[in-house]
């Protein structure tokens, strides 16, 4: 028996008619699309295609999309925000792994432990140092990767390359969090090799962290839609993909 929450989220999720953007979708062809650039890039960068993980963004998708990408093979999914993974992933099947994606404020760390495998956008030692606290609390040690803006874009969130090397002592010391690598959202272009550039200084970043930490970084996730392939080629090991999955995005209608 679905509780109030469970029901209302239902209703968000499931309008009373099919999204346009649902019909005539082929996301098993789209899928076949995105391996195969993958293992294309993977034999251009001499890498083996399995240390390349594909992250299904499921922003504004109903759980009836995630069920059938499931039902294809995925089983990492990234939410942007924690308010819609909230309602979205008790809907959705329980073998199933989430990762937050988009930014994360401290005031939704609690649910944001609770809820996803591994933060991907952790941005500053605040939100770092509330991580820590929620994990404690909850009794688990959280995954997490260090969201870097690269190209220093005022638009986009994300430490700054030399604050984030000032910031790793302090970082290292959350004994709660369990840094796993480097996460970053280039500029939007519709050439590619122009922010190859931006994923090279992203993994040069990385080798620079394990050195002062003594420690391996084994991830970083960098590609989307339009770049993996050229994120791979330098060295992406998760691709986030929403677009190139499942089409243009089109936001589900609240039902007043």
């Amino acid at each position: 028996m679905d509780t109030d929450s469970n029901l209302e989220a239902r209703i968000w999720f499931y309008p009373p008619k099919r999204p346009r953007y649902l019909r005539g979708m082929d996301l098993e062809s789209n899928l076949n699309s995105i391996r195969q650039g993958i293992a294309g890039a993977c034999a251009r960068a001499g890498r083996d295609p399995g240390s390349v993980t594909l992250l299904a963004v499921t922003k504004d998708r109903p759980p009836e999309v995630v069920d059938e990408a499931a039902r294809l093979g995925l089983t990492l999914f990234g939410e942007n925000k924690v308010q819609e993974a909230k309602a979205k992933i008790p809907l959705c099947s329980s073998r199933l792994r989430w990762h937050m994606i988009g930014h994360l404020q401290t005031n939704k760390c609690r649910d944001a432990v609770e809820l996803f495998e591994m933060i991907q956008s952790v941005d500053s030692l605040n939100v770092a140092r509330d991580l820590d606290k929620r994990a404690d609390q909850a009794g688990r040690r959280m995954s997490v990767l260090l969201e870097v803006n690269v190209a220093g874009e005022a638009s986009k969130f994300g430490y700054r390359p030399e604050q984030l090397l000032s910031d790793l002592p302090q970082l290292k010391n959350l004994a709660r969090l369990d840094l796993q690598g480097l996460m970053t959202v280039p500029p939007w272009t519709r050439d590619a090799e122009r922010v190859r550039p931006v994923f090279r200084r992203l993994r040069e970043l990385k080798a620079r962290c394990e050195e002062l930490l003594g420690i391996s970084l084994p991830q970083l996730s960098m590609g989307m839609s339009a770049d993996f392939q050229v994120a791979v080629e330098e060295g992406s090991t998760i691709v986030r993909i929403g677009t190139g999955l499942f089409g243009l995005r089109q936001k589900l209608p609240k039902v007043i």
